[in-house]
């Protein structure tokens, strides 16, 4: 006795598609969570989202810190290697190396921080590198103006610094601000 099986029934489009978000409710899928994202499926509710992470970067971030990086390291390597060359280009004076060439390895140290943060994805790191170097560009824009006011006088290698910081300091708060907003979601 051969017995056939019995014929495949279709199931009705509407009735799967009832069948399938009954199912997935139960998993818990595809509902928002409490950030607010929809998960396709329950192995990315449990790893979760990693487009929470992205970090969408203003434009020209990288080639800022790419700029920054390098002008932080041939100045901090000119400071260690022709510190008397470096100080008179800028007040027209004299100092004592040691000054500047501690000045340079300071300078040294934060260019590092600078290379670290353009070859990074995370957001905190990149906004801790910009916040190092608007405090840096503050403090120097400060030492170098009180600097100039208890001389007297005013050179023009003096004045372009002034104005580079003042310059520099305002791109990066920019950047600094425009990381730290959070973005919209779609």
């Amino acid at each position: 006795m051969t017995s056939t099986p019995p014929p495949l029934m279709k199931k009705h489009s509407q009735t799967d598609l009832v069948s399938r978000l009954k199912s997935r409710k139960v998993l818990g899928v595809g509902g928002e969570d409490d950030d607010g994202e929809v998960h396709r499926s329950k192995i990315s509710q449990m790893l979760g989202n990693e487009m929470k992470f992205a970090v969408r970067e203003p434009i020209g971030l990288r080639i800022w810190l790419l700029i920054s990086a390098v002008l932080f390291t041939s100045t901090s390597l000119m400071a260690l290697a022709f510190p008397n060359q470096l100080y008179e280009i800028i007040f027209e004076l004299t100092t004592t190396r040691i000054s500047i060439r501690l000045f340079g390895g300071a300078l040294l140290c934060i260019s590092l921080i600078l290379w670290n943060g353009l070859y990074t994805a995370e957001k905190v790191i990149i906004q801790w590198t910009l916040l190092t170097e608007a405090c840096y560009f503050g403090v120097q824009f400060l030492v170098t103006s009180i600097t100039l006011l208890e001389m007297g006088t005013m050179c023009n290698g003096a004045i372009i610094l002034l104005v580079s910081e003042a310059f520099f300091l305002s791109i990066t708060l920019c950047y600094y601000h425009h990381l730290g907003r959070r973005s919209k979601k779609m």
